[in-house]
């Protein structure tokens, strides 16, 4: 088992000069914005006359988030620490206040023109740190800061790691299970070992996330699968307190998660009436291949396309089922246990309930209308005798008894994993069959549309 954040220690360099990556000084902060590559893809001012995150709490489960960080004043909620060294605003390691700049960060200066932006800067980030160091956590330990981000009522949960422990039916997987139920969406980034999707993003409903780079090509470090969706993950600048200049430049799957976690929220501001289900929905349906040409839904590689935060806010996409398009724990319970709960699994255990008793009443109601029959036939047969008009086999035959309804399994599951061969474990989008092209992978009129 094994803990790890998403991108490796080498794909972090210190912001410097023109970002050409050289040990010169940071000349302004203003260097930083212009080399924010997604906010040009996204057509980030366009995106914000739709949505900013207003209203919403993005739970950023990491190192902790520095919220004195200039780009971060305001923006981080107090949260809480469950690695031990008592303090969520404090970051030694620098990447959980990297990941919450690039979903909430506001920059800083005139106009807020410096620093990093994040794409959803109105919205609010809620510190859950689970590390202060490497060796600080021990693997599959932090279920409770999931169950906390749901308590505080974060309705996105931002998991830029990856944890081996994280595996089906684990405390984590069960945590996870509960902030489904209860109406979050998890996302998590895929990996940087170019292997499979790693847990917890492998597990059921979780958004799992693969980077692109610059010119919107798959990042061949990141890892595949079941993936659902790709995002810009290469030569990210983000906020980082552990540098001289605050800021780094970064490679890998974290970065990408982080800037799909910032669309989650752009859409659950806009739409607070969709479910979590449907807001994923909205961001399956939305994204586009783009310039990946020849590529069908879902890929291994993008999943169902880039995200695209422009097109899953306005494009007019029915809401669907309250429980999305993707794949659901198996496992049954209600919020309150702390696992997740599918609407078609309560619905057809309380049928078989019903319909169990039913059985069991229709069992009983036959077994006393044979007793009554027996009782009558009796009572004729001793009539007759006793009146000599009567002999032998004159009476009825004994009553034939039901044995209830015979038991159905409960409609509505799903195996767990899904494994479906045709799909190589990935959901068809509604009204989709497995052989047609995915209708929303088509090239979009601007990339950040």
């Amino acid at each position: 088992m094994g803990f790890k954040r998403v991108w490796p220690t080498t794909g972090v360099v210190a912001l410097t000069g023109a970002l050409l990556l050289t040990s010169a000084p940071i000349a302004s902060a203003d260097e930083v914005r212009d080399a924010q590559w997604p906010l040009t893809v996204y057509a980030a001012d366009k995106v914000w006359e739709n949505s900013e995150g207003a209203g919403v709490t993005v739970a950023v489960i990491d190192s902790g988030v520095d919220a004195s960080h200039a780009d971060l004043v305001g923006q981080v909620l107090p949260g809480k620490d469950f690695s031990g060294a008592g303090n969520p605003h404090k970051d030694n390691d620098g990447h959980g206040t990297g990941m919450a700049s690039l979903i909430a960060g506001h920059g800083h200066g005139v106009n807020d023109s410096s620093g990093v932006m994040g794409l959803a800067p109105k919205a609010k980030i809620l510190p859950v740190r689970i590390w202060s160091t490497k060796e600080s956590l021990e693997p599959g330990n932090w279920a409770e800061a999931v169950r906390y981000a749901v308590e505080q009522g974060a309705s996105v949960i931002n998991l830029s790691l990856n944890d081996d422990a994280a595996y089906p039916g684990s405390k984590v997987a069960k945590a996870i299970e509960y902030a489904q139920a209860n109406d979050v969406v998890v996302v998590a980034g895929a990996g940087n070992d170019a292997g499979a999707v790693n847990y917890p993003a492998a597990l059921p409903g979780v958004v799992a996330v693969s980077a692109v780079d610059k010119g919107l090509n798959f990042w061949p470090k990141s890892n595949t699968g079941n993936v659902t969706v790709a995002a810009p993950g290469v030569e990210t600048p983000q906020a980082d307190p552990t540098t001289r200049s605050g800021y780094a430049v970064a490679d890998g799957t974290s970065g990408s998660t982080a800037y799909v976690s910032a669309i989650v929220a752009l859409l659950r501001s806009k739409y607070p009436d969709l479910s979590a289900g449907q807001i994923i929905n909205r961001l399956v349906k939305s994204a586009s291949f783009l310039n990946n040409t020849g590529k069908t839904a879902p890929d291994k590689e993008l999943g169902y396309g880039i995200a695209r935060p422009g097109s899953a806010l306005t494009m007019d996409i029915p809401k669907g089922s309250k429980e999305g398009p993707l794949a659901q724990a198996s496992s049954s319970a209600s919020p309150s246990s702390g696992t997740a709960s599918n609407d078609n699994d309560s619905t057809s255990a309380a049928k078989k309930k019903k319909k169990s008793s039913s059985g069991s009443i229709l069992l009983i109601a036959g077994i006393a209308a044979g007793v009554v029959v027996i009782a009558i036939l009796f009572v004729v047969i001793r009539s007759r005798r006793n009146r000599g008009g009567g002999g032998p086999g004159s009476g009825g035959g004994n009553p034939s008894y039901g044995t209830g309804y015979p038991p159905q399994p409960p409609t509505g599951y799903q195996q767990y994993p899904n494994t479906a061969p045709p799909n190589q474990g990935y959901p068809t989008p509604p009204g989709q069959s497995p052989q047609q092209p995915n209708p929303y992978a088509q090239q979009p009129p601007h990339q950040g549309q």
